[in-house]
Parts: structure tokens; C-alpha cells; sequence
């Protein structure tokens, strides 16, 4: 700005010079204006998709902004960049966990998330976060949310991990990410942790699919065991080929896992079920083994 006001005071040195003699110098058209080059207007910072990153955060700020080749090691792979729309973009503070404007914008991560990996991300080793704008870039006018996916430890452990390579299309054939078999490690009653076992090993458990929870606070859904007890035996009948009635809690139990708090108040009601066979070890699959595959014991 100090360098435009300069030369603004040159200009005007020279015309002053030129009223007096009423001569031009050679080459001027004596407009003072039309040789600026109009200021080029302030660009929002925008993340990348389609790229990978070395650490997941859920705010995204340009200055400490940074990507990677998903062929190097990587946390997280960025597959979406959506922005936010009516409403929910006029409004002066950055959507938070529990708003409408989060949970729309992570149904569209979701939908995006099974479009990249070829499946439903709740059926394997994936986690799905959301990361925003800063509250400052926000008031400036960004609004983008940026849909992340990464590779987790287990189905107990969902800390992301390392990994090498895109998980576009990482749930397509026999991936090793897709939950399957695992021989659950009891102390007491209580449910320690899910050991992932091949089907053909002895085991107790097999992952049977994901249900939609319907909408209900976070505090409802943790009192509410038995409906989602229910839902899962509806998973594993359909799964096995077994009728949904009075025998089927003499064939197998439920073990179920919800999202997490965070994940649930973002909107997130995908709850994965599990078939339990307390009173005897499998060594195959359950899947469309019908009656006598499934015994009521």
C-alpha cells in the first residue's frame, strides 16, 4: 500500500511539470489510472482431497497444513471436501458435535467413505473423523468440511495406525481390513477385548453386520441395551439362516459395538453386531449355515 502511495506522489510531481510547459513526455496518454493492475481478491484457504496426511486433527489450519504420498507412511487419507449450505452456512459459529449442520455434513462423508472403499466402513478396520475450519477461518468465511479416513488397530483399539497405500477400494474381495471371526477374552462376565482369529480356528464370535440405530440422545442409547441386543439377534438370524423366533437365543447371544460418544453426537448410528456362541467353539463360518449348522442347545 505505501508503494502505491508513492509513486501516486511521483505521478503527481509530473503532471504539475507538464501543466506549466503544456507538453506530454513521449508515450503518455495522460490517464493516471488505467496502468494499475486491479488487487486480486483474498483466497480462502481450502484443504486438498484425494490426498494423504501425516496426522489427524480435527481443525485444519493453512499455516501448519501439510500432506504426503499415500505411497509413504500416513495416518489419515482425506477423500472429500464438501462445503456447508443454507442455513447452517450463515451462521456465525462453527458447527459442533450435535448440531443438524455436523451430523449433514458427516452423512455425506459416510456416503462418500462407501463410495471410496467399495463397502460400509463400520465393516472393517476403518474409522471415519471429520476435520473443520478454525473457529478464526470460520468468521472469515470458510466453509468446508473436510471427510478423513483411516486404518485402526482392531475392532477394540480404533486409534488410527500407520499404514502405507490409498484405501480406495480397500473393502473390495478378501480384505484383511473386514471384520470376520474373533475369539473374544472374558474377565468375569465382562468382555476384555475381541481377539480377530481366522473363521477356520476355533472362535465365538463373528462379525454378522451393522444396524442404524434410530435417533436418540447419547445418554437414551446407553440405556437401551435390550433394543440393541434385539437388533443384533434380528443381523444374526438373517445372517446364519435361522428363524428370528423363540429358539434363536438357544442358537447364539449378541455382542454389539456402538460409536463411540463423539462419533454418536456427530451423528454417527451405526452399531456393529456380532454373533456369540457362549456354550460351544466354532470352526467355520455361521454364514447361511441354517438350523443345523446353528443348533438351539
Amino acid at each position: 500500500m505505501m508503494r502505491r502511495w508513492l509513486g501516486a506522489l511521483a505521478l503527481a510531481g509530473t503532471v504539475t511539470a507538464l501543466l506549466a510547459g503544456c507538453v506530454r513526455p513521449g508515450g503518455s496518454d495522460g490517464d493516471l489510472t488505467d496502468d494499475w493492475a486491479a488487487l486480486r481478491a483474498p483466497q480462502l484457504f481450502v484443504p486438498a482431497t484425494d490426498t494423504c496426511l501425516p496426522r489427524i486433527t480435527g481443525v485444519v489450519q493453512a499455516g501448519t497444513y501439510e500432506t504426503v504420498d499415500c505411497a509413504r507412511n500416513h495416518l489419515a487419507e482425506a477423500i472429500h471436501v464438501g462445503t456447508f449450505t443454507g442455513g447452517a452456512a450463515e451462521t456465525p459459529e462453527r458447527p459442533e458435535p450435535g448440531s443438524p449442520a455436523l451430523r449433514t455434513a458427516r452423512a455425506e462423508c459416510d456416503q462418500r467413505a462407501r463410495e471410496v472403499l467399495g463397502g460400509d466402513w463400520h465393516s472393517a478396520r476403518i474409522t471415519l473423523n471429520i476435520a473443520l475450519p478454525s473457529a478464526p477461518a470460520w468468521t472469515g468465511g470458510a466453509r468446508w468440511f473436510r471427510c478423513d479416513l483411516s486404518e485402526t488397530d482392531s475392532i477394540d483399539n480404533t486409534r488410527p495406525v500407520n499404514r502405507t497405500g490409498s484405501l480406495r477400494g480397500a473393502m473390495i474381495g478378501d480384505s484383511p481390513l473386514i471384520h470376520r471371526c474373533f475369539d473374544p477374552k472374558l474377565i468375569g462376565d465382562n468382555l476384555n477385548y475381541m481377539a480377530p482369529v481366522l473363521c477356520t480356528e476355533p472362535h465365538r464370535a463373528e462379525f454378522v453386520g451393522v444396524y442404524v440405530e434410530r435417533d436418540m440422545s447419547w445418554a437414551e442409547f446407553t440405556k437401551a441395551d435390550q433394543q440393541a441386543h434385539r437388533r443384533c439377534m434380528a443381523l444374526i438370524a438373517a445372517f446364519a439362516n435361522v428363524p428370528n423366533n423363540s429358539d434363536l437365543p438357544y442358537r447364539a447371544g449378541s455382542i454389539f459395538y456402538p460409536p463411540s460418544q463423539r462419533e454418536w453426537e456427530e451423528g454417527d448410528r451405526g452399531v456393529r453386531c456380532f454373533l456369540w456362541s457362549d456354550d460351544r467353539k466354532l470352526t467355520r463360518s455361521t454364514r447361511g449355515v441354517g438350523p443345523k449348522g446353528l443348533p438351539a442347545i
